[in-house]
């Protein structure tokens, strides 16, 4: 594909970008339209005219979405996950999709470590004792010592080595679950199996895909079998937990807490059980921010946009 055969815009979806300068100077460079749709149902009416489609997290392409979108020759995904999309769909489509992983790396792993010892410090049972006008009582008496201290890591790429690591220097024992890796060459992480990670641990952090083997799987009876002190992390992607079995937990006093950055449904409903659950701590999909991780994730982006737009394929295809 050459820019002298786009009969169709470029279309991106829904965002929370300061703006498009990047995206906008690409397109004025190879003379195609750039539309940017400001919800999702202008989203869903530009796609089907759209030649190259670059989506946010805060829409969606279902299979009849590819089935309207005749013209579309790539879909390029700000961000590593993709559960937003259906990549079988695409492939049916001939629509190569494509994401732009490892820009955030380190930002995502020090979220994770931020809420995980926040939560064994006991922070947010803390914070809501004096908001409540009470004190100390019981709090922070079942906090293990760091030195003490398990720490299940369920799936270990590169974002899951890096929090390991984090975790090792303070002290704890690491332990990891992940079916793709192999563990046993990897220093200071012991392999475990996925129940051992989820229910033998006293902090475990979430750090794999969605897909239909991994969605709830801390389901109600993983969460009555975790430990009783334990604490849960996930920044990873919404879906992994049964959030209404997650709060029920909590609300029983099952777990020590829960910090999550991402939830099946964004942004969080006004009813959302999780926003009255104890011992929370709760981010608005914000792990991947920093003063430079933005520019990284538009660069990234950008950078298959201008290989799609040249005709070349672009790189870290799903």
């Amino acid at each position: 594909m050459s820019s002298a055969t786009l009969t169709g815009p470029i279309v991106v979806a829904p965002h929370h970008f300061p703006g498009l300068a990047r995206e906008e100077a690409t397109a004025k460079q190879f003379g195609v339209e750039l539309i940017a749709t400001p919800d999702k149902g202008a989203f869903a009416a530009a796609i089907v005219g759209a030649e190259i489609v670059m989506i946010t997290p805060y829409a969606k392409l279902a299979a009849e979405d590819f089935a309207r979108m005749t013209r579309c020759k790539g879909v390029i995904r700000y961000g590593m996950g993709y559960d937003n999309i259906d990549t079988e769909a695409a492939a049916k489509a001939n629509i190569p999709v494509s994401i732009v992983p490892g820009t955030a790396n380190e930002e995502v792993a020090s979220h994770a470590l931020a809420m995980g010892l926040a939560l064994v410090r006991r922070l947010p049972q803390g914070h809501r004792a004096i908001a409540d006008g009470g004190w100390n009582g019981a709090i922070g008496l079942d906090t293990p010592k760091l030195s003490k201290l398990v720490v299940g890591v369920v799936g270990v790429g590169r974002i899951g080595r890096m929090l390991a690591g984090y975790w090792r220097a303070l002290g704890a024992e690491v332990r990891g679950y992940d079916p793709f890796a192999d563990l046993s060459t990897v220093e200071g992480i012991t392999p475990v199996s996925l129940d051992e990670a989820l229910v033998d641990s006293d902090v475990v952090s979430l750090h794999v895909p969605l897909n239909a083997e991994t969605r709830n799987l801390v389901s109600a009876e993983v969460l009555d079998r975790m430990r009783p002190h334990a604490v849960l992390v996930n920044v990873s992607r919404g879906g992994l937990i049964d959030e209404q079995a997650l709060a029920e937990a909590l609300h029983q006093g099952k777990l020590a807490g829960a910090a999550l950055d991402v939830f099946s449904d964004e942004p969080l409903p006004a009813d959302h059980p999780l926003r009255t659950a104890p011992s929370t701590l709760l981010t608005p999909h914000i792990a991947w921010r920093s003063d430079r991780s933005l520019d990284a994730l538009q660069e990234g982006a950008v950078l298959r946009l201008q290989k799609a737009l040249m005709g070349e394929q672009m790189p870290d295809l799903v």
